[in-house]
C-alpha cells in the first residue's frame, strides 16, 4: 500500500501539495473561530448524581448552582448609608438582567454576617448566570464589560465559577499563540543544527504547520456538533508541532540516508515510505490509540483532549506520509540546499549483513549498546532503581480537583476567590444542595431531616423550607425567605460546610459521603460543587482499568505487528511505564509540594493534584513513550532480519536509530517545554511532565535498560509460535517479503 502510495505521491506532487495547501488554509480559516465554539467546563460526570442534583434543581425550582460572584469594595465601609443605597441598587439592576438569576446580597439579605468582610470595607453580591457552558461564559463576560470596575463610589470585580471558566478559555486561547510564537523559531534552530541544512531543516516546520492546521479544522467541526473542552487546543498546537517534527525528522533522515546509497530521488522516496513510512503509520496509530482510550472517561474535559490527540497524531502522520514525500519529490536532491555548516556524514546504508556490521561499530551508539550488553544485569538495576527513586513522590499524590487557583494571579476569577478565602468567614459559595423531586409536601419530616443534617460534623447550617438548623435544632422559623427552598411536592435543602478554604477538600469529600449516608425520608440527590467533584473523582476511578485495558490490549496487537515477538510487546509496555515514573513523580514534587515552583513561572501549589492531569498525562505522555519504542523496534527488526543475530539487531538498530530519535527526542521536548509559558498552572504540568517521559523514554530507557533486557532475553526475545510467525509475515510492518536471516553469529563479539 505505501509503496503505491509513494508512486501516486511522485507523479502527483503538485496536485498533492495543492490540495494540501487549499485544505491547509481552509482549516486554519476555520480555527480562528474555533475558540468562539470551546468551552472550559467538563470537569463533571454528566450522568452521576450531583449533575441529576442541578438538572432538578433547574427544572423543579428554576435555581441553578451559585456560579456568579461579585466582589464590591468601599473605602467609606459597607454599611455607610450611601453605599447601602448603591448596594442595593446595583444588586436589583443585576438581578433584572436577562441571563441572571437568584441575585441576593449583604445588602438585601438583612446585611447577612457571612456576606460582609471582616474589615467591613468588602461584601458580596452573590447569584446565577443560567444556560449551559458557553451561553453562561458569554453571559458573563458582557455582565463584565457592563459592571466592572468602579461604580457610584463602589470598586466591583467579577469571580465565581462562570468567570474562572470563562478566564480559562481566554487564557488557554493565549497560551496557544504563545506556545507557537515560542516554539517555532526555537524548533526552527534546532532543526537546523540536526540536519545542517537549512531547507531540510524548513521541511518538518511546513508539514507540522499544515498538519495542525488540518487538526484546528476538524476540530472546528467536531466542535460544531458536541462539547470540546479549550484544553484541547492546547494539545492540537504543541502536540501536533512536536509528532509531525517527529515523523518528518525520521522520514527526511531516511530520505537522506537512501539518497547517499545511491538511489535516486524516486526510489528513495519508495524506499522511505517502505520502510520509514511503516513506522510512522505505526506510531501514529499507538498515540492515537492512547489518545483514544481517554473516551472512556465520561468527563468531557479529558475525552476532548483524547479526541483531539488522537486526530492529531492521525493527521501528522498522514500529513508526513503524503505532503512531506511530495515535497521531497519536488525538491529531489536539492534536499541539502542551504547548508549551514558541513557535519560528519552519517553511516550510511548497508549493501548486505557484514557491510553493515562493519559500518556502525564505531558508532557511539553502538558502542554503548555493546556495553551495555556486557553488564545487562547492575545497569538494568541500577537505571530502574533511579527511575523509581524519582517517581517515589507520586506515592503521597493527593488528588482534587482545578480551581481558581490554577488561573495566574492577574486572574480576576482568582483574585475574588482567594480575598472571599481570606476574609470572609461562611462557605455560602460552597454549600451543598440535596434537592427531594418529591415528598416536600411532609413538612415534619422535612424538618426532621434538616435537623440530622445540621448534626452532622463540618456543617455550619441547613436552610430548608421549613427554616434553618443548626447544631441540631431549629436556628430560624420559616419565613418568607425560605419560600424559594419548596415547589409543589419539592424541596431542597442547602447544607453549607464549617470551612470555605480549598485545604479543607477531604473534608468537603467526606461531607458529601456523609450527607449521602444519613438517613432520609425520601429520595434525595446531592448536588453542589464538591459533590460534582466528588462524583467525577469516582468517575475516573470506574473507568480506568477500562481505560488501561484498552491501550495495552491494542498496544500488544501493533507492537506484536512491528516486531513479530511475542515477548516484546510485553517488555516495550513495561519500559514505556518505567519510563513515566519520573513524570508523575515530578508532578509531584513540583505541582503539588511547590519544589522548584519558581523555575516555572507564575503558580500556587495547592497541595494536590487535580485528578485529571495524571489521567490526561498518561494517556499523551504513554503514547509518545510507546512511540519511540516503535522507532527503535521496527529498525531493530529490520537488522535482525539481515543478521539473524539478536545482539547485533540491538546494537546496529540503535545506532541506526540513535542520532535521529535523539533529536527528535530534543526537538519534540523543545516544543513540549512551551507549554511552561502558559499562565495555566494544568497546562505548566503537562510542560514539565511530558518532555520529561520523552527524555527519559529516549536516554536512559533506550539507551540502557532496553538493550540489558534485550540481552537477557537472548533469541528468545524476537520468538512467537508458528501460527503467531504466520500471521506476523502476512498482516506485520512489512511491504515486502524479508529475506531470510543468514547464519551468522553475532553475539561473539560479547561474549569473548
Amino acid at each position: 500500500m505505501l509503496d503505491r502510495l509513494a508512486g501516486f505521491v511522485v507523479r502527483k506532487r503538485l496536485a498533492v501539495l495543492v490540495v494540501g495547501l487549499l485544505l491547509a488554509v481552509v482549516g486554519g480559516v476555520a480555527s480562528t473561530t474555533l475558540f468562539d465554539k470551546l468551552t472550559a467546563g467538563g470537569f463533571d460526570d454528566p450522568k452521576s448524581e450531583s449533575s441529576r442534583a442541578i438538572t432538578a434543581l433547574d427544572d423543579r425550582f428554576g435555581q441553578g448552582l451559585p456560579n456568579l460572584t461579585l466582589l464590591v469594595t468601599s473605602k467609606g465601609g459597607v454599611d455607610d448609608p450611601s453605599v447601602t443605597a448603591a448596594g442595593t441598587e446595583l444588586t436589583r439592576k443585576l438581578g433584572r438582567e436577562p441571563g441572571v438569576a437568584n441575585v441576593s446580597s449583604y445588602w438585601t439579605t438583612g446585611k447577612a454576617p457571612q456576606l460582609r468582610g471582616k474589615s467591613g470595607h468588602k461584601a458580596l453580591i452573590m447569584g446565577t448566570v443560567t444556560g449551559d457552558d458557553t451561553a453562561s461564559q458569554k453571559r458573563v463576560a458582557a455582565l463584565a464589560d457592563r459592571y466592572e470596575g468602579s461604580r457610584d463610589g463602589l470598586e466591583v470585580k467579577f469571580g465565581g465559577y462562570t468567570k474562572f471558566q470563562r478566564e480559562l478559555l481566554e487564557q488557554g486561547q493565549k497560551d496557544a499563540t504563545t506556545g507557537e510564537t515560542v516554539a517555532i523559531p526555537i524548533t526552527l534552530v534546532a532543526l537546523v543544527f540536526i540536519f545542517g541544512s537549512a531547507v531540510a531543516a524548513a521541511l518538518p516546520l511546513a508539514v507540522a504547520l499544515v498538519a495542525m492546521m488540518l487538526t484546528m479544522g476538524l476540530t472546528w467541526i467536531l466542535a460544531s456538533v458536541t462539547t470540546v473542552g479549550s484544553l484541547a487546543a492546547s494539545v492540537v498546537t504543541l502536540l501536533g508541532l512536536g509528532l509531525a517534527i517527529d515523523y518528518s525528522l525520521l522520514m527526511v533522515s531516511r530520505y537522506r540516508e537512501e539518497l547517499r546509497s545511491g538511489l535516486t530521488p524516486p526510489d528513495a522516496i519508495r524506499a522511505t515510505l517502505t520502510s520509514a513510512g511503516r513506522t510512522v503509520t505505526f506510531s501514529a496509530l499507538t498515540v492515537a490509540v492512547s489518545s483514544l482510550a481517554m473516551a472512556w472517561f465520561p468527563l468531557q474535559a479529558v475525552r476532548s483532549m483524547g479526541y483531539a490527540g488522537a486526530l492529531t497524531a492521525l493527521l501528522s502522520g498522514a500529513s508526513s506520509l503524503i505532503v512531506l514525500p511530495a515535497l521531497l519529490a519536488l525538491l529531489g536532491d536539492r534536499i541539502e540546499k542551504g547548508r549551514v555548516f558541513r557535519r560528519r556524514r552519517p553511516v550510511t546504508a548497508a549493501t548486505g549483513p557484514e557491510a553493515a556490521g562493519r559500518s556502525v561499530e564505531s558508532g557511539f551508539w553502538h558502542r554503548l549498546a555493546t556495553t551495555v550488553m556486557r553488564r545487562p544485569v547492575p545497569i538494568v538495576t541500577i537505571v530502574t532503581a533511579f527511575l523509581l527513586l524519582l517517581g517515589a513522590p507520586f506515592l503521597g499524590i493527593n488528588l482534587g480537583m482545578p480551581d481558581e487557583r490554577v488561573m495566574p494571579a492577574s486572574s480576576s476569577a482568582r483574585q475574588v476567590a482567594d480575598t472571599v478565602r481570606a476574609e470572609f468567614d461562611s462557605s455560602e459559595q460552597n454549600a451543598l444542595q440535596v434537592v427531594a423531586p418529591e415528598g416536600g409536601g411532609d413538612r415534619a419530616a422535612v424538618g426532621a431531616y434538616a435537623q440530622r443534617l445540621s448534626e452532622l460534623p463540618h456543617v455550619a447550617a441547613v436552610r430548608t423550607a421549613t427554616g434553618a438548623y443548626a447544631e441540631g435544632r431549629q436556628a430560624a422559623p420559616p419565613d418568607q425567605r425560605y419560600a424559594r427552598f419548596a415547589s409543589g411536592d419539592a424541596v431542597y435543602f442547602s447544607v453549607v460546610p464549617e470551612s470555605a478554604s480549598p485545604d479543607d477538600a477531604d473534608d468537603a469529600d467526606r461531607l458529601v459521603g456523609e450527607i449521602r449516608s444519613t438517613k432520609a425520608p425520601f429520595e434525595t440527590l446531592v448536588g453542589g460543587a464538591a459533590a460534582t467533584n466528588h462524583d467525577a473523582a469516582a468517575a475516573l476511578e470506574k473507568w480506568l482499568p477500562y481505560a488501561l485495558g484498552t491501550v495495552l490490549l491494542t498496544m500488544l496487537v501493533l507492537l506484536f505487528l512491528v516486531t513479530g515477538s511475542v515477548m516484546l510487546p510485553f517488555l516495550a509496555l513495561v519500559l514505556s511505564a518505567l519510563s513515566l515514573t519520573a513524570t508523575f513523580g515530578a508532578l509531584v514534587w513540583v505541582f503539588q509540594d511547590g519544589h522548584l515552583a519558581g523555575l516555572f513561572g507564575d503558580f500556587t501549589p495547592t497541595g494536590n493534584i487535580a485528578a485529571t492531569i495524571p489521567v490526561m498525562l498518561f494517556g499523551l505522555a504513554f503514547g509518545l513513550a510507546m512511540d519511540y519504542q516503535v522507532f527503535l523496534l521496527s529498525r531493530m527488526r529490520e537488522e535482525y532480519e539481515l543478521t539473524g543475530s539478536p545482539t547485533a539487531a540491538v546494537a546496529q538498530g540503535l545506532e541506526r536509530t540513535g542520532r535521529i530519535v535523539t533529536a527528535a527526542a530534543v526537538a519534540i521536548s523543545v516544543v513540549f517545554l512551551a507549554f511552561t509559558v502558559s499562565g495555566i498552572s494544568l497546562v505548566k504540568a503537562y510542560g514539565v511532565g511530558l518532555p520529561l517521559a520523552v527524555l527519559m523514554d529516549a536516554t536512559l530507557i533506550r539507551g540502557a535498560v532496553l538493550p540489558a533486557a534485550m540481552r537477557l532475553g537472548g533469541r528468545a526475545t524476537w520468538w512467537a509460535p508458528a501460527a503467531l510467525r504466520r500471521l506476523h509475515d502476512r498482516y506485520g510492518l512489512r511491504e515486502e517479503p524479508a529475506a531470510p536471516a543468514p547464519k551468522r553469529d553475532g553475539d561473539r563479539a560479547l561474549t569473548s
